[in-house]
C-alpha cells in the first residue's frame, strides 16, 4: 500500500453534504461524478492531506445504498492508493484475504478499484485503488 488515497464517506444528500464540508468544515470541493458502474455520484473534497469522498446512492441499488440502508450515514471505506492493483490484489489472495470481486472495476477519475471483504479486515472495508499516477486527482 503506497498510501491512505481518500476516505469515502455515504450521504443520503450529496448537495447537503457537500454545503456542510465546504462553508461548515471550509475544505474546497475538488469535483462531483456520476459512477454509473457504482451506483453512486461522488464528490472529492480536499481535506489537506488526504480527499474525502462523498458517496450518494442512485437509486436503491449498489452497495452504498445497501450501506445506508443498514447502517446510515458515516464512513464507509478507507481507500489506498497501490501502484499494481492486479498484483496486489493477488498478494492478498495468497495472503488469505478475501476480495470482494475477481478483477478490479472501473470508479471515479477512472481509476481501477478493488474492494476487501470487511471480514478479512477487522471489520473495515478496504479499498485498493490504482491511478494513473498516484499524485492524481
Amino acid at each position: 500500500m503506497e498510501k491512505v488515497d481518500h476516505i469515502g464517506i455515504a450521504v443520503k444528500n450529496l448537495d447537503d453534504s457537500i454545503d456542510y464540508y465546504i462553508h461548515t468544515l471550509g475544505l474546497k470541493l475538488l469535483g462531483v461524478e456520476k459512477v454509473p458502474q457504482q451506483h453512486v455520484t461522488v464528490a472529492f473534497l480536499d481535506a489537506g492531506n488526504i480527499k474525502l469522498e462523498l458517496l450518494e446512492p442512485i437509486g436503491n441499488e449498489g452497495a452504498v445504498a445497501s450501506f445506508l440502508e443498514k447502517r446510515g450515514e458515516g464512513v464507509h471505506h478507507i481507500a489506498f492508493g497501490v501502484r499494481n492493483i492486479r498484483q496486489r490484489m493477488e498478494e492478498l489472495r495468497t495472503s488469505g484475504v478475501r476480495l470482494l470481486q475477481e478483477e478490479p472495476k472501473i470508479g471515479a477519475g477512472g481509476a481501477e478499484v478493488a474492494f476487501m471483504h470487511p471480514k478479512s479486515s477487522f471489520g473495515v472495508l478496504y479499498e485498493l485503488c490504482a491511478k494513473r499516477s498516484l499524485g492524481d486527482e
